[in-house]
């Protein structure tokens, strides 16, 4: 049996899958000069269903879409013309290299990437539903990412960054829970800007209580966290997400720079020691919002790349965010995550025709 029939084992033979990646950019194979936005954690295949409003088990055909957050920010920076890495572990099966080149066609250094020969690449089977929101059906059992051990980490590469970007995925299990934290000490020794989308998935935790506090255990180190409105009724177990009392007093600590709530089409509300504050979204035909908050958290730390000093000036800042919001928007108007990132210039035309 080969690998392709291995990870098909799971699907009904009237399931008509296909790949995106053929449509990705395959130009501009040399590494970008500018600051590096280091993006570590997981790098899985979204099996996203042809149609919505369907279970997994009734949907006639899945597109495959390479996924993981952490990977979608990394092609999301480097489709808006910044210069990104990924640092994370798949299998060394035929998905896993895959996904590596991937990234490669994107731009993205894959340097950082490791291979394992006892544990397949992830997989995810996502539900949409008729407004494009969806949930997610994990094949993880262990999937290759979670192996990931410090011994494997490129500490070169995370130096070199100047921001280290990452979720929570990574500290549900051991060894990568390790590694995780190894490479956050790495960061900040190093003096890098560390951004945290803690990025729930319940499912994968061993329950409510283990997320929340896991998912806090780091909440502290972050400068920038980007975290949406159902995620701060979870980890504050259930106050009122808009009531900024409850974002400055429980969520905005010591060490945060910047915290941005995101609200879906609504745009999104931000939070400075100095500023606070609202930005608008826009309106667009949702088809799937798989990778909304990945692109979105892609233009921010694109722009923060490129201008540290936005975060001490609003007008800065709201610029940034603005442009964060259409990029998060843009993505949702297509199936899957890395396929339907946009390049600067469609974000800028998009700017331009919404006046926005």
């Amino acid at each position: 049996m080969t690998t392709g029939e291995q990870y098909m084992i799971a699907l009904t033979e009237e399931v008509v899958v296909t790949i995106s990646g053929s449509s990705l950019s395959s130009e501009g194979k040399e590494r970008k000069n500018g600051p590096l936005v280091l993006c570590f954690g997981e790098l899985l295949i979204d099996f996203v269903p042809t149609v919505a409003g369907v279970s997994s088990a009734d949907a006639p055909g899945f597109k495959k879409t390479p996924g993981g957050a952490p990977a979608n920010v990394a092609v999301g920076v480097s489709r808006l013309g910044g210069s990104s890495a990924f640092l994370g572990k798949v299998g060394d099966d035929e998905f896993g290299y895959m996904l590596a080149d991937i990234l490669k066609q994107n731009n993205v250094d894959n340097s950082g990437m490791r291979f394992d020969k006892e544990a397949r690449t992830a997989l995810a089977f996502v539900t949409l539903r008729a407004d494009g929101e969806r949930e997610f059906m994990f094949f993880r059992n262990p999937s290759a990412d979670m192996l990931l051990t410090e011994a494997e980490l490129d500490k070169d590469l995370i130096k070199k960054s100047m921001i280290f970007h990452y979720g929570s995925i990574s500290l549900i299990h051991d060894p990568c829970k390790s590694a995780h934290l190894a490479a956050l000490q790495v960061a900040k020794k190093a003096g890098c800007i560390l951004s945290y989308d803690p990025n729930l998935r319940l499912a994968l935790w061993p329950s409510a209580d283990a997320a929340r506090t896991g998912i806090m255990s780091i909440w502290e180190l972050a400068d920038v966290i980007k975290i949406s409105e159902e995620e701060i009724e979870f980890l504050t177990r259930g106050d009122d997400p808009r009531d900024d009392k409850v974002v400055m007093t429980k969520l905005f600590y010591t060490n945060t720079k910047l915290l941005i709530v995101t609200e879906g089409p609504n745009g999104c509300r931000y939070y400075t020691k100095d500023f606070h504050g609202k930005v608008g979204g826009i309106k667009v035909k949702c088809v799937d919002t798989t990778g909304a908050g990945d692109a979105f958290v892609g233009g921010v730390l694109n722009s923060l790349a490129s201008n540290p000093q936005l975060l001490k000036y609003e007008k800065k800042l709201r610029d940034a965010l603005k442009f964060a919001n259409v990029c998060g928007a843009i993505t949702v108007t297509e199936r899957g995550a890395i396929p339907s990132l946009p390049t600067k210039e469609v974000v800028l035309k998009k700017l331009q025709e919404t006046g926005a």
